[in-house]
């Protein structure tokens, strides 16, 4: 049969337990990264949304189209 302290193949838990800190640790640093990103993202989209270029396009952007030959222009 095979030994396994023999082949050194046993992790003890003080190891186990460093190595799920250290990844928690990680994956909570990316997941703090992931929200400052997301309010950052906000921010900029409320405002460009607020500016006055994005007004002015949403403005232009309807026209008339009733004015076609297909129309009855009475």
């Amino acid at each position: 049969m095979l030994n396994l302290t023999n082949l050194n193949l046993v992790v003890s838990t003080m190891q186990l337990t460093i190595v799920l800190i250290v990844t928690a640790t990680i994956f909570l640093i990316f997941i703090v990264i992931a929200i400052i990103k997301m309010y950052k993202l906000k921010a900029e989209n409320k405002r460009l949304l607020e500016s006055d270029a994005f007004k002015n396009d949403v403005d232009e952007s309807y026209k008339d189209f009733t004015d076609g030959h297909l129309y009855d222009n009475k």
